[in-house]
């Protein structure tokens, strides 16, 4: 997926180790969350001067959230005009089926018609004879968003298609449900997958859904994880920036989400 990104340096990030005080606002509405906790713990334990306000609801929109002044930092997978974005991770979007589902692997171009409603039933990939049952994301979700880029599909999944808020919701919705297909995080579908979830990821253009795959691009389904803030400086949000993507930060970062190389 082609993204548009502003070099990390442009932002004139401070050092993780300059003393810096103050508060920021962080917005987001995906799996980012344990993530970002565990980085907001960690940079407040380093910086004791500065207070993080973690800002995480299903329904808003953490970018108009930074544009209106309201939020420091947006987490999203998108960039936004006129806000600057920093990388800090990658994620792989799984495409997740019932494990008793005997289709296995796909192409990127199946996986696009599937979800814009061209192929109907599982047959036409050599599955059962029953109809596709599509479980969607809601519009306002970057995971929605880079899906849909990724596969050269934007507005295009069906309407009729069930919409649920979140990656485990979705999981569990298809576990157990030969017809339905999802999309997920994969770091959340993988971590579903270890603990027995009756699921399967399936592999797309012959590349399995990992975090090898996905950290050296050979499995293009994938999005940055960004952090939009606005161009007005603030020293905290760029520590902040700054610390994620520092040594620690980045170590925290791949326990659940792949390490950033451009």
């Amino acid at each position: 997926m082609a993204v548009n990104l502003i070099v990390a340096t442009t932002m004139g990030l401070v050092p993780v180790t300059d003393a810096i005080s103050g508060s920021i606002i962080i917005a987001g509405n995906g799996p980012e969350l344990p993530v970002i906790e565990r980085l907001v713990r960690a940079f407040e334990k380093e910086h004791l001067g500065s207070v993080v306000e973690i800002q995480w609801e299903q329904d808003s929109d953490p970018i108009e959230l930074v544009k209106s002044g309201k939020a420091h930092l947006a987490v999203t997978g998108q960039n936004a005009p006129d806000l600057s974005a920093i990388p800090i991770a990658w994620d792989g979007i799984a495409v997740v089926v019932d494990s008793t589902n005997p289709v296995k692997e796909v192409t990127t171009q199946q996986v696009a018609d599937i979800f814009a409603g061209k192929v109907k039933r599982w047959s036409a990939l050599g599955g059962p004879d029953t109809t596709i049952q599509l479980i969607d994301r809601p519009q306002y979700q970057h995971i929605r968003h880079s899906f849909e880029e990724a596969l050269g599909i934007v507005g295009q999944i069906l309407k009729s298609a069930k919409v649920v808020r979140s990656d485990q919701k979705a999981i569990s919705t298809v576990a157990g449900s030969l017809p339905a297909v999802t999309y997920a995080s994969l770091g959340v579908a993988l971590e579903a997958v270890s603990y027995g979830v009756n699921v399967s990821l399936l592999v797309i253009d012959r590349v399995e859904a990992a975090k090898e795959t996905v950290r050296d691009g050979r499995y293009k389904l994938r999005r940055p994880v960004l952090l939009l803030s606005r161009k007005e400086r603030s020293p905290v949000a760029e520590a902040f920036a700054a610390f994620a993507l520092s040594k620690d930060g980045q170590a925290i970062v791949d326990q659940m989400f792949i390490s950033y190389r451009p």
